[in-house]
C-alpha cells in the first residue's frame, strides 16, 4: 500500500514539474520576443520618388514623370510607347536595345533616361522619312539581312552608328564593329553585305 502511494505521489510530482517547466519556457520565449521587438527598429515604407524628364525622341519632345532609376530602354518602350527598340538580355550583351544618342550608338538598357534630357535620341521608328526607308533599312531589306527580325532594329541602329563613326573599311572591320549586336538566327553574312552596300554606295547613310 505504501509502495502504491509513493508511486502515485511520484507521478503527481512529475506532472507538476512538467507543467512548471513548460510555463517557464513559455515565459522565457515571451520575454525574448518582447526584447527583440523593443530593439528592432521599425522599417520605414519607401515611397518611389519621381522626377520630371523631357526626352527628345525622333524630333518630338516627351515630358515624363519617372523614377530616376528608369532606363532609357524602359522609358522608350513603357512610357513613350516606342516598342521598336527591343529588350533582349537587359544586360548590354545582345545589342537588341541599341539606339542613337546624338548620332552615337548606345545600349539603351545600360543608361538612365534622366541622363539624356538634352540629347537627340533616334530609334528605329525615327530613321525613315515618311514612306522613304533609311538607306540602311533599305539595304537590310534588299539583302534579306534578317530572319526572325527581333534583333533587326538594334542591328540597323548600330549599323547607322557605325557609318557615323567612319572606322569600318572592310568586311572584317564591319564584323568586328558590329560584334556587339547578336543575331541568334545567324544572318551575319547578309548583315555585313547590307552594311557594306551603304558604306560603298550611299555615303549619306549617317543621321
Amino acid at each position: 500500500m505504501k509502495f502504491v502511494l509513493k508511486r502515485r505521489k511520484l507521478g503527481q510530482l512529475m506532472i507538476v514539474s512538467t507543467v512548471v517547466a513548460t510555463i517557464s519556457n513559455f515565459v522565457k520565449k515571451a520575454v525574448a520576443q518582447t526584447q527583440v521587438q523593443k530593439t528592432t527598429p521599425m522599417l520605414k515604407t519607401s515611397t518611389p520618388q519621381t522626377t520630371k524628364v523631357t526626352l527628345r525622341v525622333n524630333g518630338t519632345a516627351h515630358n515624363l514623370q519617372i523614377e530616376p532609376r528608369v532606363t532609357l530602354l524602359d522609358a522608350l518602350r513603357e512610357y513613350i510607347g516606342l516598342i521598336g527598340t527591343k529588350k533582349g538580355c537587359d544586360h548590354g550583351q545582345c545589342g537588341a536595345c541599341t539606339v542613337l544618342v546624338d548620332g552615337q550608338r548606345i545600349n539603351s538598357c545600360l543608361t538612365f533616361a534622366i541622363m539624356h534630357t538634352d540629347a537627340k535620341i533616334t530609334t528605329i521608328e525615327g530613321l525613315a522619312q515618311g514612306d522613304n526607308l533609311h538607306p540602311m533599312q533599305a539595304a537590310f531589306v534588299a539583302r534579306d539581312a534578317f530572319q526572325c527580325g527581333y534583333c533587326t532594329p538594334g542591328q540597323i541602329c548600330s549599323a547607322v552608328g557605325l557609318v557615323n563613326e567612319g572606322h569600318a573599311k572592310s568586311d572584317a572591320e564591319i564584323r568586328e564593329l558590329m560584334s556587339g549586336n547578336i543575331c541568334r538566327c545567324g544572318a551575319y553574312p547578309n548583315i555585313v553585305t547590307a552594311v557594306r552596300d551603304v558604306l560603298e554606295g550611299k555615303k549619306d547613310a549617317a543621321v
